[in-house]
């Protein structure tokens, strides 16, 4: 809530990271749940995303992609750093699709496809930096102490 009250929720992208915590953490359909329910909550509660423009169901779309990608990849590779990059990649590109289709049935110009992949990645690169510090350190943590219960009969 403090992000939206400054005005920074989108370049630090705080809802982001709940939503790869429960990829790396989780089984892909709950990661998924997490990432449809976010922005629609964070609306509802403090107005932003907001609703008109049709930025929070822009969202729900690209944070259930994030979570989808991030966990499958996660899970074929255990590589976090690459799934984090293939899932918030994969997330811009479905956030452009959605524009790219929805935006102009509500009478604004057509998006260009990759407009979020340049503009809203060059945007979003507090966020991205933020992401980058805090998810794959958390996730790494969470590993080592799984790891250590495993290996201690826990």
């Amino acid at each position: 809530m403090a992000f939206h009250l400054l005005g920074a929720g989108k370049a630090f992208s705080p809802m982001h990271i709940p939503v790869f915590l429960a990829a790396f953490t989780t089984v892909p359909w709950v990661a998924v749940l997490v990432g449809l329910t976010v922005p629609l909550l964070s609306s509802l509660l403090t107005g932003m995303p907001p609703l008109s423009p049709p930025i929070a169901q822009g969202m729900v779309f690209e944070l259930a992609c994030y979570a989808l990608v991030t966990a499958l990849v996660y899970r074929a590779t255990r590589r976090i750093y690459l799934s984090w990059a293939a899932g918030a990649l994969a997330g811009r590109l479905v956030l452009g699709l959605f524009g790219a289709a929805v935006l102009p049935l509500f009478g604004f110009a057509s998006v260009p496809l990759f407009y979020p992949l340049t503009a809203g990645v060059v945007s979003g690169l507090p966020g991205l930096a933020v992401q980058a510090v805090l998810v794959p350190p958390i996730i790494y943590a969470v590993e080592r102490v799984s790891n250590r219960k495993a290996t201690s009969g826990r």
